[in-house]
């Protein structure tokens, strides 16, 4: 039987699914990033991302019923 956990809403205070859950590589693998990448980095690929999206243009969403 399939468990249906919603991990943003039933995981805030911990993994329900412990060693079953799907998304347990995602943990390993922003683990190494943190490990590996010094804070003044990851601040900068912020900044680059913030600076990037500020240079988008607009995007417009225009209701079907005025």
């Amino acid at each position: 039987m399939t468990q249906t956990v919603n991990c943003a809403v039933d995981c805030v205070d911990g993994c329900v699914l412990g060693d079953d859950c799907p998304n347990k590589g995602y943990v390993e693998e922003a683990s190494q990033f943190m490990q590996e990448t010094s804070l003044d980095r990851m601040l900068e690929m912020a900044e680059e991302a913030r600076l990037k999206k500020l240079a988008e243009p607009p995007k417009w969403v225009i209701p079907d019923e005025l």
